[in-house]
Formats: C-alpha cells, sequence, structure tokens
C-alpha cells in the first residue's frame, strides 16, 4: 500500500443490527426534538425498540417527521408529530401541552434541535445570523427545558433530560461562531441543570457528537472523497452513525444511568484525543 493509499484508507461503518432492545424505556414518554432526520430520527428508534411512546418535533421536514413516525409505530410503539419553531416560547408551550393532552406527562426530553448556522467568520456575521443560531441552539434547548421540569416537578419529580451539544463546545471551528458559543453555553446549562434538579431527582447530562453522517454532514455522505479527507483527522477513522448516538441516550434515559449526572459523553471516535495532541 503506497503511503497515498495509506491516507485515504478508511474504516468501514458498522451495520446496524436487528436490535429489538430489552425494554429499558418501557412505557416512558420521550420528547426528542429535531427527529425529523439525524441523530433525532435514530435515537427516537431506539427509544421506540426500548418501549418509549415518542413524540416527534420538526421545524421543516415534515415527511422525514412522518418517517420517523413510522418507524417508531413499527417498534410497537405511540407515536406523535408535532411542527416546532423552538426560538418562539409559545411554540414551545403548545408542545408540552399537546404532548401532556396525547401521549401523557413527559419522562424524558432529548434537546436534540438545532442548525449549524450562516458559516461566516464572527466580524462578517450580521445580528440576525447571529440571533438565529443562538436561539434555535441555546434558547430552544432553554425554553424546552423549563417546560419539562415544570411537567416532572408536577408529577413528582424524577425523569431524564438529556442535551445533544457537540464536540465544537470545547473544539471551535472557523465559520461556525454562533454555533460555538450555543454548544459550549449548552454544555454548562446542562451543569447548572444539575446542581439544581438534584433535588428532583431529575438526571440531566450531555452528549457531544463528533462527525456523524446526518444531514449536517450531506457533503461527506455524497463525496466518497471528501468523507475520506474529513475522517484522516478521527483516530478510528470513520464516522458515527445516528443509531450510535441513540443507543448511548438509551442509556442515559433507562434506569441504568440513575447515578449518572452532570456529565458530558463525548462520541467522537477519539476526535478530541488527536485535537490534544498538539504540535
Amino acid at each position: 500500500m503506497t503511503s497515498s493509499q495509506e491516507q485515504r484508507r478508511v474504516t468501514p461503518l458498522p451495520e446496524a443490527q436487528d436490535y429489538r432492545g430489552r425494554g429499558r424505556l418501557e412505557g416512558k414518554i420521550a420528547i426528542i426534538t429535531g427527529a425529523d432526520s439525524g441523530i433525532g430520527q435514530g435515537t427516537a428508534i431506539e427509544f421506540a425498540r426500548e418501549g418509549a411512546d415518542v413524540a416527534i418535533t420538526y421545524l421543516h421536514d415534515g415527511s422525514g417527521a412522518e418517517r420517523t413516525r413510522g418507524e417508531v409505530e413499527a417498534a410497537g410503539r405511540r407515536a406523535l408529530v408535532v411542527q416546532l419553531d423552538q426560538r418562539d416560547p409559545g411554540s414551545v408551550a403548545r408542545l408540552f401541552e399537546q404532548v401532556e393532552l396525547e401521549l401523557g406527562t413527559p419522562f424524558i426530553l432529548v434537546n436534540n434541535a438545532a442548525i449549524s448556522g450562516a458559516q461566516k467568520s464572527v466580524v462578517d456575521l450580521t445580528p440576525e445570523e447571529w440571533d438565529d443560531a443562538i436561539k434555535s441552539d441555546l434558547y430552544g434547548p432553554f425554553y424546552c427545558c423549563q417546560h419539562f421540569i415544570r411537567a416532572r416537578r408536577r408529577a413528582g419529580g424524577r425523569g431524564k433530560l438529556i442535551n445533544v451539544t457537540s464536540v465544537h463546545e470545547e473544539i471551535p471551528s472557523q465559520g461556525a461562531g454562533a454555533y460555538d458559543a450555543a454548544k459550549g453555553a449548552v454544555r454548562n446549562l446542562t451543569r447548572t441543570l444539575a446542581l439544581e434538579l438534584a433535588a428532583d431527582l431529575i438526571n440531566v447530562n450531555n452528549i457531544a457528537p463528533g462527525m456523524i453522517l446526518t444531514p449536517m454532514n450531506q457533503e461527506a455522505i455524497d463525496d466518497p472523497d471528501k468523507y475520506a479527507e474529513q475522517v484522516q483527522s478521527i483516530p478510528l477513522k470513520r464516522a458515527g452513525l445516528p443509531w450510535e448516538i441513540g443507543r448511548l441516550a438509551v442509556f442515559l434515559a433507562s434506569d441504568d444511568a440513575d447515578y449518572v449526572h452532570g456529565t458530558t459523553f463525548t462520541m467522537d471516535g477519539g476526535l478530541e484525543q488527536q485535537q490534544g495532541q498538539g504540535a
């Protein structure tokens, strides 16, 4: 193998097994924002296989949300599809009202929905572009957390709150100033909530994915050369898949994780290790 071939070598992606779950979320009700594609969709499917009923939110891709509904129902669980603009506190309030009415009190919240924002340097961002990313990626999870906490307190406490952030809470990326800022803020919001909600027995954690094959990485999905180039900085030499994040979320949402609290779970194939090596 030549040096150029070695540079382009890519580890094959793992196949998703025919996985039926062990009932770890049996009878639980979960809200997963942005479950019309990618990590949210993968998480919704894994939750349903473990016995959860799932509220699926989407902003624009209603057909994607319906595909997720089909997968949840195929697993024998109830599904509710709700359009949500989480930048709008009124839209968030209506989501929780509809979930309570049609499914029941949510026990699990996965704040997954986010946008990558305008790919511009900080100095070139307009106030509108900055606001759009911060409201989507920080205000939205904040609003959802508030309603979830109130619902769980009315139910007597307990519950599982999972915020999906990104390795970019730690690793900055040029042209992603608003996204980086929002994800870092959500990581610290998670830590604060862990302190505030311990007495309620509401476990709060966050998952920080690295490169996952979702619409945010569509270029790498469509172009094998681009994929091979991008995974070279990942020690495992491959991207992750949505179902892999979903199975980590299952653990955090289950009773198995009752003593897991205030922690960030980085799932990036070792990317942060590589970035931390320096020159």
